[in-house]
């Protein structure tokens, strides 16, 4: 990602529940997070900068949970207080804001933020001030393993699954259930997410047996594609990766076609975003597929009790990934601050480390030594302009 430095991250206090009512006083916090009546969480997310529709998204995920739980009596006799901070999809905001959420707000836990590069920003303030740090959809491997010293990171958790499974589910399914033989990569260089992605997706799909043919790179900002992409196109490939973000990757999807390639193009869970067929159009997104956490029209009890709370919420809005990973970041923080029956952060660290088969929107949810999640996957392909769900897949 293109860095660049800013005197601070903007704040915005959100209070999203009253202050509790009556209950029996509990330990307070040794970061003073639940003084005051309530328990004070941090959301450092992108809700403005280049994946603002991420961010937004997830804190819609964030903000029903919140009102659940709050509506239903709170935790340990105390109402949750939601503490935001835009990283401004910025690695070096998402250090700022998660240095002031910890020492300006005290909060007792971190949610966020999405994406892989911002969330590696925060890691090092949550390890040296011995907070924990839930991701909602940081898949790369290194947020939760230091890869200097290959130690996990003792305060660093996710709600998501990682890169490993996620480009092996494509290169699977290019390879078995599209029948591809050679397959191009495009990826996005300065996204830690990409290329993690890019790495997988290689080994698993030339141990299937498949060829790559080409291999390109582009960076975020980025807008013209059509020079590398008629490169790509002259290698004839039976399969696009293309590990990004949305905003850049409608643009390829919708430059791709353009130069007539009709090849099938698949991503990641980066390409969830409503923006993504604002940017490429319908048209060109059919033959299009992406791994995601979940699909919203899955026949699941918990799934659709969460589809049809955030429609409520969200005038008839279809949630997106995003929002069911920060609902559900929001639900797993709640129960491992339960089981501690404590708001300190080392203790509420220790009861998340051990989360095993929790129901979530998502699917169950198991932690494994690596503090990540053991969960389905999901494939959905566009057909005019809709997400269609075509295969699950388990770990």
């Amino acid at each position: 990602m293109k860095k660049t430095w800013i005197a601070a991250a903007t704040a915005l206090v959100l209070t999203v529940a009253p202050l509790a009512g009556c209950g029996e006083k509990k330990e307070n916090s040794a970061s003073g997070g639940d003084t005051g009546g309530t328990i004070k969480i941090g959301a450092n997310f992108e809700m403005t900068g280049g994946q603002a529709s991420f961010g937004n998204s997830s804190m819609k995920g964030l903000k029903l949970a919140v009102n659940e739980i709050n509506a239903a009596g709170g935790v340990l006799g105390k109402q949750l207080e939601l503490i935001q901070a835009d990283n401004a999809s910025k690695s070096e905001e998402a250090t700022r804001a998660a240095q002031k959420l910890i020492s300006n707000d005290k909060v007792v836990a971190l949610i966020g933020p999405v994406t892989s590069t911002n969330t590696l920003g925060a890691v090092p303030v949550a390890q040296e001030k011995k907070v924990p740090l839930i991701t909602t959809s940081a898949t790369n491997p290194k947020v939760t393993v230091d890869e200097r010293t290959n130690k996990v990171n003792e305060y660093v958790f996710r709600v998501c699954f990682i890169d490993p499974f996620q480009g092996k589910v494509a290169a699977d399914f290019a390879s078995k259930e599209l029948k591809a033989k050679n397959a191009a990569i495009y990826l996005d260089s300065s996204s830690d997410y990409s290329k993690g992605l890019q790495k997988f997706f290689k080994e698993t799909f030339t141990k299937n047996g498949g060829t790559i043919v080409a291999e390109e790179s582009y960076q975020q900002k980025d807008t013209d594609f059509k020079a590398v992409l008629t490169r790509i196109k002259e290698k004839n490939p039976e399969f696009i990766y293309v590990p990004g973000y949305y905003e850049e990757v409608g643009k390829i999807v919708k430059q791709a076609r353009e130069l007539g390639i009709k090849a099938p193009i698949m991503g990641g869970d980066g390409w969830d975003s409503p923006q993504l067929l604002e940017i490429a159009g319908k048209d060109a997104l059919n033959n299009t597929y992406l791994s995601n956490h979940y699909a919203a029209d899955d026949s699941s009890a918990e799934i659709k009790k969460f589809v049809e709370a955030f429609k409520k919420e969200n005038n008839n809005e279809t949630p997106d990934s995003l929002a069911a990973l920060g609902y559900d970041a929001v639900n797993m923080l709640v129960d491992a601050i339960k089981r501690a029956n404590s708001t300190d952060p080392q203790k509420i660290t220790d009861a998340l480390a051990q989360t095993k088969d929790l129901k979530l929107a998502t699917g169950s949810l198991t932690l494994n030594e690596t503090h990540d999640p053991v969960k389905s996957a999901v494939v959905l392909e566009y057909k005019d302009g809709k997400q269609v769900f075509k295969a699950k897949v388990n770990p």
